[in-house]
């Protein structure tokens, strides 16, 4: 087994720190922004999470790979992270549903790792001094000078300014037909959805079409929505205007809306609002979050490393003419704005996950809120008709 040899590697931060420890994965050298995530099972479902585009991520678990890999949990069609760090991977697959061990899984999608590292260690320093770039140099490319490894870590992209949703949309139009009493079409622009979206949207009776992050306004009206939805997805929300552009010409419509995670942001940026980075982002399945509306503090995941800038009490109009708008659900860790919502236009988002693959489950109910909404919406529409 490659898990039993001791080819080395090396972790190279962009300000110098090096950690060396051993290969786990393909060989080779990956280059990203070093990101941890501290959920405590659900690996697959995080390695599968297109929103991890262009990151190593470091499982702040320390026992990875236990659970090997499955045909049935993944997110989406690959692995996306662009590197991985453990500290001690499974020896052994103890699982009944697994199909392959994760080692081989990160061979056959081309993913360089390393373990046998602090990673306690690591992301203490990420915490202090924030993410950063970074490399992972395993096999032969662990051989190189000191020195070398650092300049091509520093020759890296940052992740600010980088537009990774064409690398993670799908090509085509996908179709996943509605669960149970239909409500109509939702056009998803997939900005690197999961596999868990699209069922939770099919199962409150939306004809679910996921759309190429690249359409026009005009083909998503060909589809006749009754809404639209923006997913998860990597990279820089101040580097996406076409889609920002797009969502102005929904909301335009009026059309329901509603955004998770980059959509969240995204909606942010049409009503006229800034977003910034974070220092390390809120990466796990263990984020506390108040929602405003009822005060129940929920349980979530998150992958972000951006946030929007936006007051946290009150309502505030919007600076693009879209009426009053308030921060519908708050960070209890820093404070971060987690959602929004308009009161005069009938669109909400929030930052993290409802889906919430592989747990947990306190905010399914956004999906159900989120189909109130459109209802709601028809009805008043057929009301408007009928009375004209």
């Amino acid at each position: 087994m490659t898990l039993l040899t001791h080819d080395p590697a090396v972790l190279v931060l962009e300000d110098g720190t090096r950690h060396i420890g051993r290969a786990y994965g393909a060989r080779g050298t990956s280059l990203g922004e070093v990101v941890f995530a501290t959920g405590m099972t659900g690996y697959q479902e995080t390695l599968t999470d297109p929103s991890y585009a262009g990151q190593i991520v470091l499982q702040t678990a320390p026992h990875i790979g236990n659970t090997g890999m499955n045909g049935e949990d993944p997110e989406s069609r690959r692995i996306w992270v662009a590197g991985y760090i453990v500290r001690d991977p499974s020896r052994v697959v103890s699982n009944w549903r697994a199909d392959e061990s994760l080692d081989d899984a990160l061979i056959s999608d081309g993913v360089v790792g390393i373990s046998g590292i602090d990673t306690r260690a690591i992301t203490r320093h990420i915490r202090s001094a924030g993410s950063m770039r970074g490399g992972i140099f395993s096999g032969a490319d662990a051989a190189l000078d000191a020195q070398e490894q650092l300049s091509i870590v520093q020759a890296a992209p940052v992740m600010s300014g980088q537009n990774l949703s064409a690398e993670v949309s799908v090509g085509a139009v996908e179709v996943t037909p509605a669960v149970g009493e239909r409500v109509g079409n939702l056009a998803v622009l997939d900005l690197g959805v999961k596999q868990a979206t699209i069922l939770n949207l099919a199962e409150r009776g939306f004809e679910v079409h996921v759309l190429p992050q690249d359409v026009t306004i005009e083909q998503v009206r060909a589809i006749d929505p009754v809404a639209v939805f923006y997913s998860n997805g990597p990279g820089d929300p101040a580097a996406s205007g076409d889609h920002v552009a797009l969502l102005r010409a929904v909301l335009d419509d009026g059309l329901p809306f509603f955004g998770i995670c980059f959509g969240n942001q995204l909606l942010g940026r049409a009503l006229g609002l800034g977003t910034y980075k974070l220092p390390f982002g809120h990466r796990g399945i263990n984020q506390p979050v108040l929602d405003k509306q009822t005060g129940r503090v929920e349980i979530t995941a998150h992958n972000h490393g951006f946030a929007v800038d936006a007051p946290l009490e009150g309502s505030f109009d919007s600076p693009n003419g879209y009426g009053r708008v308030e921060v519908s659900h708050i960070g209890l860790n820093d404070r971060v704005v987690e959602g929004l919502r308009a009161l005069d236009i009938p669109a909400f988002s929030v930052q993290y996950h409802p889906e919430a693959a592989a747990g947990p489950h306190d905010a399914n109910y956004l999906f159900d809120r989120f189909r109130d909404m459109v209802i709601a919406n028809l009805q008043t529409r057929t009301e408007n008709t009928n009375n004209a």
